[in-house]
């Protein structure tokens, strides 16, 4: 298959700089957050350029899974309620999960709710993503998160490399406001979470975390860089798929 027409099947609507918010409902934070605290229970990547390295397993990984977690925001009522109570609501977040991905045979996509591309787990590419929920509030979802990747781990050997994002579509005016970090569990190891540790209120997009094939084992990898769209972030880590404008609806 040729180039192109591995770009044309990988192609997403969407470029977050100029994508519009919806109005749709919008997710409240995922109850799962995990403070730096817990580190009993965690382990955790804060600082760009920090890796963590998972070593191939005795019969391969089983299920890796990767939830996106964050604060919910409260803002203060106005009008009547505040003069009675003083009383906090929550603002809504639209924050969504989003990954490029390269297989070892040449093939490369990209995953995220927008744009209806979700993947698929037991065939190619073997990375399967949640629909958006945008509500906050998945009660069957037992560790909190509002948004989840699914990595076939018997499968790892066939993917090169993933690079996992998030995206703000609305509710928030940056990205300190909600602190968001990614979740990532490979069965018998110690969970890991990965944060930022920098925000840029301008930047809608943040390339959070890259997981890479390296002897098919697991090279975890904080990256915090956030930019204005799709489009240049795909070109600053070289995955060469299109992009085109779109409305997330």
């Amino acid at each position: 298959m040729s180039r192109e027409n591995l770009s044309q099947d990988s192609m997403i609507e969407a470029t977050r700089s100029r994508a519009k918010f919806s109005g749709h409902g919008r997710s409240k934070g995922a109850a799962g957050y995990v403070s730096d605290t817990d580190d009993n229970a965690y382990d955790f990547l804060g600082t760009t350029g920090q890796n963590e390295i998972f070593n191939p397993q005795e019969g391969g990984f089983g299920p890796i899974r990767i939830g996106a977690a964050w604060q919910p925001l409260t803002v203060e009522e106005t009008g009547f309620f505040k003069k009675l109570f003083k009383k906090e609501k929550e603002q809504g977040v639209d924050l969504d999960l989003g990954c490029l991905y390269e297989l070892q045979n040449g093939e490369r996509g990209c995953l995220q709710a927008f744009g209806g591309q979700h993947g698929a787990y037991k065939q190619e590419p073997y990375i399967s993503l949640s629909e958006d929920d945008r509500t906050g509030d998945d009660d069957d979802d037992d560790d909190g998160e509002d948004e989840v990747m699914m990595v076939n781990g018997p499968k790892w050997p066939e993917i090169k490399r993933m690079l996992v994002y998030l995206y703000i579509y609305g509710g928030a005016n940056d990205w300190a406001q909600v602190k968001p970090q990614l979740q990532i569990r490979v069965p018998n190891e110690k969970p890991m979470v990965v944060t930022l540790h920098t925000y840029k209120s301008e930047l809608a997009l943040c390339a959070v975390a890259g997981l890479e094939n390296v002897r098919n084992g697991i090279k975890l990898t904080n990256y915090t860089e956030y930019y204005p769209g799709h489009a240049e972030m795909d070109r600053a880590f070289g995955y060469g798929l299109q992009w085109a404008d779109g409305e997330k609806g």
